[in-house]
């Protein structure tokens, strides 16, 4: 549906975006997550056709944004960061002035907006004016009108910024309902977003893609890493290291916490070997009361701040 080959994006000598290439498929959402000024609201606002590349190029279909900027607007339903609605409007009269503009068949427009209103949650709104709005339904309002016309292609930046838990709650649903049928692309730094909504996860730092997966393909792929978490009662350090020497991928243990006589460390793993019945068996030849034992393996948030620290 999408491919973006050899994108790339300078700001004068800034570097916004180098040489980015992927391919977006239809029925897909695609999390675009990177820490802030990380390049995704460039890569964004280029697929859409509001900026326009040093280099590379970005088609929808076939299609070229740069050489038909118009066809590629029709197929792309665009949500930026802050939606931009004429607050003194009531929302069926926005929603009606974005079908104009659209030039949506007066005979079905009608239909069409009751449709999107259903789907974005709206109908208890639709005769109040959107300045009247909480931040939540005003979203909405952002999202019906992306998706005004039937838009085969829809582009979400931060759609959830500022948003109480429940608005996200519910603009997540909308987005997972809207995914089933179109291709969607959601920028976001908020990594529970994508682990919620994301069927794919593009990582973005400093213009480069330095991961590109599912999220439990990216959580796989750092299987050989992992901690081992040790509660033990009356054991120092030195003795835990000391016993736990001879066992064959650990890369380093520390104390992360003392209560009331009892120690809690962390075992760190650097194996794709499963090193707990060793370790186990080794504790437990030593007579040691062993009150907590437990895997931890990465985080998504972790492998992104690994992913995208400095340096």
């Amino acid at each position: 549906m999408i491919e973006i080959s050899g994108l790339t994006r300078y700001y004068g000598d800034l570097c916004a975006l180098d040489h980015i290439s992927l391919v977006i498929e239809k029925g897909n959402i695609l999390g675009l997550l990177g820490p802030n000024g990380a390049g995704k609201t460039t890569a964004l606002r280029i697929i859409t056709g509001y900026l326009s590349p040093t280099s590379g190029t970005v088609t929808a279909k076939g299609i070229s944004v740069e050489e038909h900027p118009l066809e590629i607007k029709k197929m792309i339903g665009y949500l930026p960061e802050s939606a931009p609605l004429y607050q003194d409007m009531l929302v069926y009269d926005y929603l009606n002035y974005i079908a104009d503009i659209r030039r949506i068949s007066p005979d079905g427009r009608e239909g069409h907006i009751r449709t999107l209103a259903d789907i974005c949650g709206l109908n208890e709104v639709m005769h109040r004016s959107i300045h009247e709005l909480s931040k939540g339904y005003k979203q909405r309002v952002g999202l019906a009108h992306a998706m005004m016309g039937d838009p085969e292609i829809l582009v979400l930046d931060e759609p959830t910024s500022g948003l109480d838990p429940n608005q996200i709650v519910e603009i997540r649903d909308i987005i997972k309902k809207i995914g089933r049928e179109k291709t969607v692309i959601v920028s976001t730094h908020i990594l529970s977003e994508v682990e919620a909504t994301c069927d794919r996860v593009v990582i973005i730092n400093e213009g480069v893609i330095v991961a590109d997966g599912s999220t439990e393909e990216l959580k796989r792929s750092s299987e050989s890493e992992y901690s081992l978490n040790l509660s033990l009662k009356g054991v120092a350090l030195d003795d835990v290291k000391n016993l736990l020497a001879p066992v064959q991928g650990i890369s380093g243990i520390e104390e992360t916490g003392t209560d009331d006589g009892t120690h809690l460390f962390r075992v760190r793993c650097h194996t794709p070997e499963d090193i707990r019945e060793q370790v186990y068996n080794a504790i437990k030849q030593k007579d040691w009361t062993l009150l907590e034992f437990g895997r931890e393996s990465k985080s998504l948030e972790k492998i992104f701040r690994e992913l995208t620290k400095e340096n």
